[in-house]
């Protein structure tokens, strides 16, 4: 069974920076395209970034694009998201995914395996 699980989030200063790290266990995280979802309070989940299995293509929304970026080392069956200058607006719990049926995939329903999410948290 595929598992995948968020390291912890945290709370931390507009402008300021956050890495996020999700671990794949239970399937060839190898061979997945992988992604970043984040959901706020009375929103619907949104996607982030995604990144195909061998790092040579990455997507990002436009509200992050310049600011996060999305890695994976597939030697150690992580993905990541670096988060800099953070704002309010990126307050959310962030989930990763893995394994879409398309490629490129920026809708949640096209990932078949999800994290339990953690909560990023940006005071102003």
């Amino acid at each position: 069974q595929v598992q995948l699980v968020e390291s912890r989030g945290g709370l931390v200063q507009a402008a300021g920076s956050l890495r996020l790290s999700c671990v794949v266990s239970g399937g060839p995280m190898g061979t997945y395209a992988m992604a970043w979802f984040r959901q706020s309070p009375g929103r619907e989940r949104e996607f982030v970034a995604c990144i195909s299995w061998s790092s040579d293509s990455t997507f990002y929304s436009d509200s992050v694009k310049g600011r996060f970026t999305i890695s994976r080392d597939n030697t150690k069956n992580s993905m990541y998201l670096q988060m800099n200058n953070l704002k309010p607006d990126d307050t959310a719990i962030y989930y990763c995914a893995a394994h879409p049926i398309t490629w490129p995939a920026q809708r949640d329903y096209e990932y078949d395996y999800w994290g339990q999410g953690t909560q990023v948290t940006v005071s102003s």
